[in-house]
This record gives C-alpha cells, structure tokens and sequence, in this order.
C-alpha cells in the first residue's frame, strides 16, 4: 500500500535539514497536534526517522506513521495514528507501556527478555495474527541495542480490557503490560489492521542513552 502525496514530502526532503523542518512545522500545525497533547519535537523526531528509513526502503506502506509518546501520563492518550499525506489524525487513544517501566509514567526501558519493560525506539509493522489477546500485530525493532529483541519478547501491538477509558473509572492510571504496546480492545482491529505490513512505529521517550544512541536519530 503505498500513499501519493500532492507535493514531495518525503525522500526528496531527507538530505534537507531545512526543508525537513518546514515540512514539520506545516505538517504539525495542519494536523493540530498540539491540541492533542503531541509536542513538536516529538513529532519532529518521529519524521524524521520515518524519512530515514523510507529513504532505505525498510517502508514498505508510505504516508502513515504510528506514535507512542510514553514521556506522557498513561492517563493520557499518547498513542497517535498519523496519516500525513491527507493530514489526517486517525486515531488518538491510550497505550500502555510495561509493568517495571513504571506506574503512571514510563522512565526505565530495557531490550532484555522477561524485563517486562518497553522498548524505546522505531519498528517496522509486519503480519498479523490471531493469539491469547485476539488479533496481534508483530513489530520488528530496528534499533539494536534498544528493541531489536522485540520479536524474540514476543512484544507485539494487542487490545486489552486494561486499557481504556472504562478502566480509568476505577484505577488512578492505566493497566500496564509485559512490554507490549496494548491499546483499547475497541481500537485494536482498526490500528493493527491500518498499520500492518511494513509501516512505521515509533516509541518515544526523552531517554539521554536512546537520543544520543540511536543510529536513525543520528545517523
């Protein structure tokens, strides 16, 4: 599945530091992210590792991009389905991140098998699957070091009842998983089933060891 933009958004501006940030800037007030609780350099990072890895042909679905922004409360809706050729949000909802990465907030992240951490940094969606959690979407971590173990954790996207609003009625944050990306049951089919097969993910955290470490943020 592959997207056309109206205008060169993507491959023609990855050499272009300037254009990449003009691209941003518009791409970000057209979409209202502010409004949804996303920061501009959050998106800014997030761009800009999805144009490096389009430029590498490691995208195989264009113009859709997933956000999980774990420097927010999981009271929060911090996980954002972007469609940035028509500008579009598609989905905002909850995201839960792992039960020893924290309570309300996520701050420690691990690639470790059994840490029941989440892994910080950018994935490319592969198939999906029906498991112990219904449909399940696998996601290849990129970056070595931070998530390239993702598979063999078996950290895949999935939809639980402990995540949602329902679930905020009687806890003070949300549920948290072994280290997955779990969203609202009720959301899950449509995020997995839009964003499978070769799409961009992105788990951000304002982590020192992963900015300075990522070889897609800084190569």
């Amino acid at each position: 599945m592959r997207y056309k933009a109206s205008f060169p958004l993507f491959s023609t501006f990855t050499k272009d530091s300037t254009a990449i940030r003009e691209t941003v800037n518009a791409l970000y007030d057209s979409l209202k992210l502010q409004n949804c609780g996303l920061k501009k350099e959050v998106f800014a990072f997030a761009y800009k590792g999805y144009t490096t890895l389009l430029e590498k042909g490691a995208i195989n679905k264009e113009g859709i991009i997933t956000i999980c922004d774990f420097s927010q409360s999981s009271r929060r809706k911090r996980l954002y389905l972007i469609d940035l050729v028509n500008y579009k949000i598609i989905l905002n909802t909850y995201v839960a991140h792992g039960k020893k990465s924290g309570g309300e907030y996520a701050r420690k992240f691990s690639n470790r098998p059994e840490s029941w951490q989440s892994s910080l940094g950018f994935y490319i969606t592969k198939r999906s699957y029906w498991g112990e959690h219904g449909l399940a979407l696998i996601i290849d971590g990129l970056e070595k070091g931070f998530n390239d173990k993702a598979e063999k954790r078996r950290i895949v996207v999935h939809g639980s009842k402990y995540v949602g609003d329902n679930y905020l009625r009687f806890k003070s944050y949300m549920g948290r998983s072994f280290g997955c990306p779990a969203v609202p049951k009720k959301y899950s089919s449509t995020l997995i089933n839009t964003i499978k097969n070769g799409s961009c993910l992105f788990i951000y955290h304002p982590s020192k060891n992963y900015l300075a470490g990522s070889t897609i943020l800084n190569g």
